[in-house]
Order: structure tokens, then C-alpha cells, then sequence
């Protein structure tokens, strides 16, 4: 398997809990966005024991690639220490939501991605990164303020730097670090099953790490604007088949609908009164 030891750099030291786990993805890559169920399952279940960090990498392609230039404002600044590629407004939209803090960071990259691959959205359209915004809770008005911002684009180009430091050049990856080996992270690239995760954070942890339970399904939903039966299947460890059947019986009680795309079948939890 595609993983090994290395002599890392250990960007800070978090006393409470004992491993840190960073994510490096390129956001608009539909692989990077398939890790994203076994992340929310790892921090549902062992969440008690690590600290998350997403980290942009500068490859990003796919918004780059025949996008339109914009006008460049004060915080349209070089992104790379190469200088080579100003990222899209989305990709600095993500660092912007972060300066209202870690978890709303967290909510907005992945609303933005669902806007993207499941409901093709048009995420170069600051109304649309606006709505994003506004619908994960954050300050609209400051979100708009903080894209423009220098800030904004500092903290992506700090994103540059941990991937180059940690020599990240394929994504997914992940960066595992135990607060008792001392400058040594492990690294893994590419995509695995849930189980692999578990084994390997257990290791990091030196034995046994006990899981919290993840919530029923129907409350795992009202959490969520949209999501597909592959995400369930793995969140709760059943089979796609038996998810399906499971999510037709909710749609015959009129709790889901299914919305289909390009990228797929996707079920949206309607709000009931």
C-alpha cells in the first residue's frame, strides 16, 4: 500500500489531543471529494482524538483551466512562491470562509463542493459563493469583505508552503502526526477503504481507540443538504444495494427526494413541518 514513514515537517503542537491529521486536496477534484465521507465518519467516530486541518494544494486545475481572468483588487497577490498561477476566486473563497473559523471552513468547502459535483452549480459566480455562505451559517457580508482581502490570500499561500514542506505532489493525501514521535508524520496517497483509516490512526495512537456512535440515519440527513447513497454506504457499513432500498423507503415516506446529475444520484432531505 502507498504509504510510508517519513521525516516530516511538525507544523505545531496540539497538547489536548494527541494525533493531528492534515488533508491535502485540490477541492475541485471529484477523488479528493470522495475522501469526504470517510473524513466526516473518522471525525464522527474517533474525533475525540485528532485535530483536522484541510490544506489546499496549488494545483488547481480544474477551475484554472479555461476560466476567465478576473480584475485583480489588493488581494489578488501571488499565490505560489514560484508566482506562477493566481487560483480561482472559489479556491480563495474557501481560505476566506476559514477566517470565521475552522468548522465554518469546513462546512462551506463542503457545501461548495456539493454545489459543484452534485448539483453543477456555477461556483465561479460570486452570487452563488455568497449563497453558499449564507446557507452554512457564515457572515455574509464579512465573507465577501475577507475574499478581497490580503489575508485571504495569505492563508492560501501558507496552504503552498505546508504542501511543499511535506513534499504533497499526488491528492488525496493525508499527513497522520503522533505527539509522541518526535518530527515523524506518516503519509498516505491516495484512496482506501474506511477500515485502513481506523487501522492506521489506531497504530498512531499506540492501541486501542474506542469509536463514539454515529447518529441514526434520518438525523445523520437533516444535517445535510445533499449527499449520495456511495457517502451512506460507507457511513453507516452497509452495502449500496441495502442503502438504496433504505433511502427508497424514506422517499415513499416523502422525507428524501432524488436529484440526479451529471456526476450521479444524490438524495436532498426535504425540511417537513
Amino acid at each position: 500500500m502507498d504509504w510510508k514513514t517519513q521525516s516530516l515537517p511538525k507544523l505545531k503542537n496540539v497538547r489536548n489531543k494527541p494525533i493531528e491529521i492534515y488533508v491535502f486536496i485540490d477541492p475541485f477534484c471529484e477523488e479528493c471529494w470522495l475522501l469526504n465521507p470517510i473524513i466526516k465518519k473518522l471525525q464522527l467516530q474517533y474525533g475525540d482524538y485528532f485535530t483536522l486541518k484541510h490544506v489546499l494544494c496549488g494545483n488547481l486545475t480544474v477551475l484554472n483551466n479555461g476560466s476567465k481572468s478576473r480584475e485583480r483588487t489588493s488581494g489578488d497577490q501571488q499565490m505560489s512562491e514560484q508566482g506562477s498561477v493566481v487560483p480561482h476566486l472559489a479556491a480563495i473563497s474557501i481560505k476566506a470562509a476559514e477566517l470565521q473559523g475552522k468548522r465554518a471552513g469546513i462546512r462551506f468547502l463542503r457545501r461548495l463542493q456539493e454545489l459543484l459535483f452534485a448539483e453543477q452549480a456555477n461556483i465561479t459566480d460570486i452570487n452563488t459563493l455568497e449563497k453558499c455562505a449564507k446557507s452554512v451559517g457564515l457572515d455574509s457580508k464579512e465573507f465577501i469583505r475577507d475574499i478581497y482581502s490580503s489575508s485571504a490570500a495569505r492563508a492560501f499561500q501558507c496552504d503552498i508552503r505546508i504542501s511543499s514542506e511535506m513534499n504533497v505532489t499526488e491528492m488525496p493525501a493525508i499527513v497522520i502526526f503522533n505527539e509522541h514521535i518526535e518530527d515523524e508524520g506518516l503519509k498516505i496517497t491516495g484512496l482506501y477503504s474506511y477500515s485502513i483509516y481506523v487501522q492506521i490512526l489506531k497504530e498512531m495512537l499506540g492501541g486501542y481507540a474506542h469509536p463514539a456512535n454515529i447518529p441514526p440515519l434520518e438525523k445523520y440527513l437533516s444535517s445535510h443538504s445533499i449527499i449520495s447513497t456511495h457517502d451512506l454506504s460507507i457511513m453507516y457499513d452497509v452495502p449500496y444495494q441495502q442503502m438504496e432500498r433504505k433511502m427508497k423507503k424514506l422517499q415513499l415516506q416523502r422525507k428524501v427526494e432524488k436529484v440526479h446529475s451529471a456526476n450521479g444520484s444524490y438524495w436532498k432531505w426535504l425540511q417537513l413541518s
